[in-house]
């Protein structure tokens, strides 16, 4: 007797360690690479992980309170249960253990209801959350009063914001104020991508010939990291924006200076950027055409502004012809 509880315990032992080894290995990677990231943030560089693991706005908040009550449910109704269901089933029914042998065995009620009952309240848990968190940071919905509004195009392989109020342009350069409402109005000039700046708000997809929308704001001024998060091509890997959140009195001066750029972006500007191009540092405009958002819109529906039938041939991998006024 006193044998087989001592190789019972030994057993116990060693799924336990391999059971804790495994955690850390999972959980270790996740905790070093958000310690990095605060770090790096503190000193105004941008940071390898800028993940929504570390978040600098509401939207990025809400979004991490959300993965981590999706992952509080699967811990405590999947993960837990099975790190401690598979050790005592192996104790229980190893070789000489007090495990009943029943080759017959067909049916129970408990069993049943257990196997079957527990995958629908997880999905009940999970579909709830996901409902009440998809309505509440509905990304369309403005998040305060008198925002910021910018325009976003996407292309291959860069990002050009358009500052409607200011009368400014950037290309792959994002900059905001903080603690001020954003809304980011986004289409793309090509294929489809995935626009997203992580640590301030979710990932919205960015389509040719329509819009969509992304609200946000900033809690702290700081330099963070955006990107294309959908392939593109060769230059994807390369699709990277800078995102300067400074404070308000900041975000006036660098409006006024932008205004002295000697670039101005108008629709033979914007054809130049159109090629498939990597762009290594922001390039700064003083100045763009107030219609050019609606017209890049406008150029995937020639009929609208009676526009030449082979504009935009394959979606912007070739030279777009003028626009007919």
């Amino acid at each position: 007797m006193l044998n087989h509880v001592s190789g019972a315990r030994l057993i116990y032992k060693r799924i336990s360690s391999i059971f804790c080894a495994l955690a850390a290995l999972l959980i270790l990677p996740g905790i070093f690479a958000t310690t990095l990231a605060q770090e790096t943030s503190k000193s105004g560089a941008v940071a390898p992980s800028q993940g929504f693991m570390d978040p600098a706005g509401p939207v990025a908040a809400a979004q991490l309170s959300h993965f981590g009550t999706i992952s509080l449910i699967m811990a405590a109704l999947v993960v837990i249960p099975i790190f401690i269901a598979i050790p005592l089933i192996l104790i229980r029914y190893r070789r000489g253990a007090r495990g009943a042998y029943k080759p017959d065995w067909e049916f129970n009620w408990g069993v049943e209801l257990f196997i079957w009952g527990l995958p629908v309240v997880i999905i009940i848990l999970l579909a709830t959350a996901l409902w009440k968190d998809t309505h509440k940071y509905d990304p369309y919905a403005p998040l305060g009063e008198d925002p910021l509004q910018i325009q976003v195009v996407s292309l291959d392989w860069k990002f050009i914001f358009l500052y409607p109020e200011q009368g400014v342009a950037t290309v792959n350069l994002l900059a905001l104020p903080e603690k001020r409402p954003v809304t980011l109005t986004l289409t793309s000039g090509t294929v489809m991508q995935s626009f997203m700046v992580p640590r301030l708000a979710g990932q919205i997809y960015t389509m040719a010939g329509m819009t969509t929308k992304l609200n946000l704001i900033a809690d702290e001024p700081g330099t963070y990291l955006g990107r294309n998060m959908q392939y593109n091509g060769t230059g994807f890997a390369a699709q990277s924006f800078r995102t300067e959140v400074m404070t308000n009195d900041a975000f006036t001066a660098w409006a006024e200076k932008m205004r002295n750029a000697p670039k101005q972006l108008n629709w033979q500007g914007y054809e130049t950027l159109l090629k498939p191009s990597i762009v290594r540092e922001p390039m700064l405009y003083s100045s763009f055409d107030p219609d050019l958002f609606n017209k890049i819109i406008a150029s995937f529906a020639p009929e609208r502004l009676n526009m030449t039938a082979d504009m935009h041939k394959q979606h912007g991998h070739q030279e777009v012809a003028k626009v007919n006024q």
